[in-house]
């Protein structure tokens, strides 16, 4: 089983409140006590530990040799490198070189969308599609509608998070009604009980969210395990547990094959996102000029990339995700999925610069300041440096970082800000 993955799950469920025990209970895995105390970030009250006391780097005697090699990361295609004045130079620059650094651009497809199921509640009708990102991948997602439109809504990409768990994606931010325990235990340590979807979908948007590649019914099944079947409803907590290790073993095994075929993992999360909007802009209930994404955690790098990339996305909020890298290089590598790295990137480019390619749009980031899977001072210079960005850019106004004393999750309170804020720039 990979390591790094054994001890940012194990991290995860220390971060959450109330129900994170049975979290940990159900779905953790059991690490070392030098494990444990290498990757934990809080103390036994809850509080973070600074930076500074934390011991043992995440590679030891070599942290220095990293930091000397760190030295050279000048992040030219920055919007703050002086050879960039026009917004629109730094942005097609940027895109560009993500792109070619995924090393996954299929050719175009069309959704092709097709609807295989439709329910009905009190204020919202939601389907179950199925619709193509490439000639790969046909996508599982679930769009809610809401109840008596009268003309084109606005709509939001809901991007679900990681967790630690592989067995389920989008449900992750939807209330399914009924829900199966483990999301219900997963909503409360990561939305602090109210998954985003069906909140954003009552207040008038359309909301879609699809399964990223490796999550829900886009998970690995190896031949030996497939006499448990891809139904879910029929998994026993120990067929959870089990299956999910499997998931978590073979991602080391996903990222070493796909940079066999020159190819990323981040490349094929992030293209599916955008094509996801594919997707959306054809729905005749969507206004493609007010559409919007949302994410924590996984959901906030997907969402981050997603504005970065996406010009048609008018408005984004990026929550428990951003920091400047560099911090992060001495007890904030382990703590994050192989998902999380694109090779190469930043030679270019820093976290925040990718997320400032949104600029001139509105761009709200949600920062909790006891999340140990970031530095503190890597958090506060992320939105410095967004901010900057946003000056320079001559649209201040449109930026707009807030910190939480919390630890990581998406809470009610967040939520609620972010929705307001929502309602102001696509209503």
């Amino acid at each position: 089983m990979n390591m790094n993955e054994i001890n940012r799950c194990r991290f995860l469920q220390m971060m959450g409140a109330g129900s994170a025990a049975a979290f940990a209970m159900n779905w953790g895995s059991t690490l070392t006590n030098s494990e444990s105390i290498t990757n934990a970030s809080l103390d036994n009250s809850g509080k973070k530990i600074p930076d500074q006391q934390r011991s043992n780097p995440d590679l030891g005697s070599f942290y220095p040799i990293i930091m000397d090699l760190s030295e050279g990361m000048s992040y030219p295609y920055s919007f703050l490198n002086e050879k960039f004045q026009n917004i629109e130079d730094f942005k097609s620059a940027g895109r560009e070189k993500i792109l070619d650094l995924y090393g996954y651009r299929p050719g175009p497809v069309s959704p092709n969308a097709e609807v295989i199921e439709q329910k009905e509640f009190n204020h919202y009708i939601r389907e179950k599609v199925i619709f193509s990102t490439s000639e790969y991948f046909r996508v599982p997602a679930y769009v809610h509608i809401p109840k008596n439109l009268t003309g084109r809504a606005p709509a939001i990409v809901d991007l679900h998070s990681h967790g630690g768990m592989f067995l389920y994606g989008k449900e992750k931010v939807i209330d399914m009604q009924p829900n199966d325990q483990r999301m219900i235990d997963y909503h409360k340590v990561n939305y602090e009980g109210r998954p985003t979807t069906t909140e954003m979908v009552r207040r008038g948007y359309v909301v879609i969210t699809i399964d990223a590649f490796m999550f829900g019914e886009r998970r690995v099944m190896m031949d030996e395990d497939l006499s448990y079947g891809w139904d879910r409803s029929t998994y026993t907590e120990e067929d959870i547990n089990y299956l999910n290790g499997r998931c978590r073993a073979k991602a080391n095994t996903l990222v070493k094959s796909l940079i066999y075929t020159g190819m990323t993992w981040p490349g094929i999360v992030s293209w599916d996102d955008m094509r996801t909007v594919d997707y959306l802009i054809t729905r005749p209930d969507v206004d493609p000029d007010r559409i919007g994404c949302i994410g924590v955690s996984f959901g906030g790098w997907r969402s981050l990339f997603l504005a970065g990339l996406d010009e048609r996305i008018s408005a984004a909020c990026v929550s428990g995700f951003m920091s400047t890298v560099k911090p992060m290089l001495r007890n904030h590598i382990d703590t994050h999925s192989w998902v999380h790295f694109v090779p190469g990137l930043h030679r270019y480019l820093d976290i925040p610069d990718v997320v400032s390619m949104m600029a001139p749009k509105p761009l709200m980031i949600q920062q909790c300041r006891r999340d140990g899977l970031f530095p503190s001072d890597g958090m506060k210079e992320s939105v410095e440096k967004i901010d900057s960005v946003y000056q320079k850019a001559g649209v201040a106004d449109q930026f707009d970082g807030r910190f939480y004393d919390i630890n990581h999750i998406l809470n009610v309170v967040m939520q609620n800000e972010a929705f307001d804020w929502f309602d102001q720039h696509l209503k």
